[in-house]
């Protein structure tokens, strides 16, 4: 007996003697539309435990593509020759030998790349060797300067690229050089050591009242920074949120290559090992996740660890990269040959530019100006990694159990609303809400409708205190 996805149940007894049943059943969700006075249309679903199906049977569905064939007939073996699920297998077949005849070519790149670390600046191109060692200045109210140095932990390789640490000596200094608005906030920073050996960079706001009353674990997207979240972890203080921010491998103080990410399961493993650390430190509070875009992706990803999840209380996405779709098809065959040959080359094809993120002309050029904001071509390896991780979460849709939120523009030309759909749709959480907003785009805390926003985030929150 097979189910198919129009819902037609097939009993097969011989050749030919077939049986249809209908299957019928009430859908699992409705959907609630209603006049806020904003002047945005927010679509808003809720899954409710009294529209589940009081029958004690279940069906599995199969979608088409996957057909099971029960004929034993040879059109019926041509047929599963060719079926998508075998032709998926190919394809990883190809990628696996090609990236094995070329592997002697990538060691050649490998050695000729190690030893030293190439910097550009405006007057020429030189190799830099430069200690561990960090000096963040920060200007005093007369005019004089007071200097204190950092050491970050001992790492494996004592070369640290002079870019890096313009990016973390940069990061370091907005910290303390940011006063906490009113007063009502502390803004402090810390260095986290990676088990790879790499240096992360982290900051955390806290509400000034002692009396906390829950946890947020803020990750950025791509080619961006957690210190551009710092209103809205403000805005968490004073509903009496601890905040901690993390930089992601390759972005903002945090070390690697900018923009350049080597794997997004590192960004994974990371997160995983900092939830650890804020547990630690805070026992006793609820912790929540939000993730923005690709860092809504790794929170995902790190959610189906049961043991990190059964820890969080619920995470916010907003605009998670669970759809992303490559400029043309073919980069999807090309992505894995041309990640293991040339993983940090700029592949501009696949940088649509002029992409917009938001309706603020203002927030556009604030994020563009700001040099810890990567603004370059995609690195063909990050794209391949964010695909990558896209099609695993798409594949694992089912398995998430964690209570959220996700949030999505509807005119979001970077991440597909309907994965988010889909997301709501398949996951097995008991708690789960999706809010789409017409017309918004992709960077939505950042939008002109950034409070309304702000006021969804933190209505769920609370709710969950």
């Amino acid at each position: 007996m097979i189910c198919s996805s129009k819902g037609t149940i097939l009993i097969y007894r011989g050749k030919h003697s077939t049986f249809r049943l209908p299957v019928t059943g009430s859908s699992l969700n409705y959907k609630n539309r209603f006049n806020n006075n904003l002047p945005i249309t927010v679509t808003a679903f809720r899954r409710s435990s009294s529209s589940l199906p009081s029958s004690s049977m279940a069906v599995e569905t199969m979608s088409d593509t996957s057909t099971l064939l029960l004929t034993s007939g040879a059109s019926g073996r041509v047929r599963a020759l060719f079926s998508m699920r075998e032709l998926k297998r190919l394809v990883t077949i190809i990628h696996a030998l090609i990236l094995f005849i070329l592997l002697p070519f990538r060691v050649v790149v490998w050695r000729r790349r190690t030893g030293a670390v190439v910097i550009r600046d405006e007057k020429q191109e030189r190799k830099v060797w430069s200690p561990p060692q960090i000096v963040v200045r920060k200007r005093g109210a007369g005019g004089s300067e007071s200097g204190c140095s950092v050491a970050p932990p001992s790492v494996p390789a004592a070369v640290v690229d002079l870019e890096v640490a313009v990016r973390r000596e940069l990061a370091m200094r907005r910290v303390l050089e940011d006063d906490g608005g009113d007063g009502s906030s502390v803004r402090e920073f810390s260095l986290f050591p990676t088990k790879r050996g790499d240096t992360l960079f982290t900051q955390s706001w806290s509400p000034v009242s002692p009396n906390h009353r829950g946890l947020i674990v803020l990750l950025h997207g791509l080619n961006e920074h957690s210190g551009r979240y710092s209103d809205f972890a403000k805005q968490l203080n004073a509903n009496g949120f601890k905040v901690y921010g993390i930089d992601w491998i390759g972005h903002g103080g945090s070390d690697g290559l900018h923009a350049y990410v080597p794997s997004l399961d590192y960004a994974v493993e990371d997160l995983k090992s900092f939830l650890e650390k804020v547990f630690t430190e805070n026992p006793g509070l609820p912790c929540f996740c939000i993730g923005h875009s690709t860092g809504g992706a790794i929170i995902l990803k790190a959610m189906l660890d049961p043991n990190i999840e059964s820890r969080v209380s619920g995470i916010v996405l907003t605009s998670p990269a669970v759809g992303v779709q490559p400029s043309h098809p073919i980069f999807t065959v090309l992505a894995p040959i041309v990640a293991f040959l040339l993983p940090r080359y700029q592949f501009s094809a696949a940088n649509k530019k002029g992409m917009p993120v938001s309706r603020d002309p203002q927030a556009l050029v604030t994020k563009y100006s700001d040099p810890l904001v990567f603004t370059g071509s995609i690195r063909v390896k990050t794209g391949y990694e964010i695909l990558r991780i896209a099609a695993h979460l798409q594949q694992n849709l089912n398995k998430v159990k964690v209570p959220f939120l996700v949030m999505h523009g509807t005119a979001d030309t970077v991440t597909d609303p309907n994965a988010s759909k889909r997301l709501y749709e398949e996951a097995s959480s008991s708690d789960k809400s999706i809010k789409l907003f017409d017309g918004l785009l992709h960077d939505l805390l950042f939008e002109p409708e950034r409070e309304i926003i702000a006021g969804v985030i933190l209505d769920w929150l609370n709710q969950r205190v």
